[in-house]
């Protein structure tokens, strides 16, 4: 009987705890939504026609990336990431380097600017950000190389310019920064193999450590894209054989190797979207340009992020299964 009282009660806690868990699931999908919505309101609102809304926020987007994986630098919350440095906004000789009131920054040579007309230039407003930034970056003029300058002249690196013109191309093309999705690289309609090969001794060419994920196939089974991207790099590499390097919106690079070939008409400088075919699993490599048969058919899968400073190798295996998991849903 009182197993008989209790389990009623019991659904219901279940039911109450279910609906929670929906909604709050819902929610975050809602947040990361309206915020990825505030963030493109922004970037159209203070675009200029030498500095488009994708430049705004391919520069916004490399400073959130690397914000996520440098320990030295503040992750900033909220809709926009870039942040001035205070010499710049405030000027160098400003005492007060969080100057808000634009005469005074004028006045001391700043750059910081009020970009919503509330008569101050607050260098942790998002308005007043990228009006700024836009002013900052279109002083040498309006087309894609004035933009490259300015950009170097501001950052200083080369590497930041190509990877913040990687993000700028790709939002341009899809006409949006919700660039997200990902696929499997092989077909699922494909039998494939695969484990976990992370750090693992290699010996070819001297001692090293596997950077990747090797996926065993046929020969010929397409090779896909995972992401929305931009082919950097195309070609033979000794180690890799027949390989192919796509750049995506979050400074991680893809590398696919050891193909037989690769798809026609892809080139280095194309963008790309998930699912796209770049070429073909094979086993090229180790050694002179066409060498091929030195081990089994796989494709090598690697993952590299940029960090602002330097690029390093992660593993790709956790990012392989779960998309291999979304793909068999």
């Amino acid at each position: 009987m009182r197993h008989a009282i209790w389990l009623p009660a019991y659904l219901l806690l279940l039911s109450v705890l279910f609906v929670t868990i929906v909604r709050a699931e819902g929610s975050g999908e809602e947040t990361e939504q309206s915020i990825a919505e505030e963030r493109m309101n922004l970037y159209m609102t203070y675009e200029t026609p030498a500095v488009p809304w994708h430049t705004l926020a391919a520069i916004d987007r490399y400073e959130r990336n690397i914000q996520r994986v440098r320990n030295d630098l503040e992750e900033i919350e909220g809709p926009i990431a870039f942040r001035f440095e205070d010499e710049f906004w405030a000027g160098a000789p400003n005492p007060k380097q969080k100057e808000h009131d634009p005469a005074t920054i004028e006045f001391f040579e700043g750059g910081g600017l009020d970009g919503n007309g509330d008569g101050k230039a607050d260098p942790e407003d998002p308005e007043d950000i990228l009006y700024t930034l836009a002013n900052t970056i279109g002083n040498k003029g309006g087309d894609v190389q004035d933009r490259r300058l300015a950009l170097y002249e501001f950052f200083g690196s080369e590497e930041a310019v190509r990877q913040i013109m990687t993000i700028d191309e790709l939002f341009r093309s899809f006409g949006t920064i919700e660039l997200d999705a990902h696929v499997f690289p092989l077909p699922k309609t494909h039998h494939y193999t695969y484990r976990s090969t992370w750090g693992a001794r290699r010996g070819w060419g001297g001692r090293r450590m596997h950077e990747g994920t090797d996926l065993f196939a046929s020969y010929g089974v397409p090779v896909r894209s995972v992401t929305y991207g931009v082919i950097e790099m195309k070609g033979w590499n000794e180690f890799g054989g027949w390989r192919v390097g796509i750049r995506d919106a979050h400074n991680v690079y893809h590398y696919y190797a050891h193909l037989s070939g690769f798809e026609k008409g892809i080139e280095e400088g194309q963008v790309v979207e998930p699912g796209t075919v770049v070429g073909y699993v094979g086993s090229s490599g180790y050694g002179k340009e066409g060498t091929s048969g030195k081990f089994p058919p796989h494709l090598h899968y690697g993952m590299y992020k940029f960090d602002g400073r330097s690029e390093w190798a992660f593993d790709p295996y956790p990012s392989l299964s779960r998309w291999e998991q979304e793909e068999r849903k």
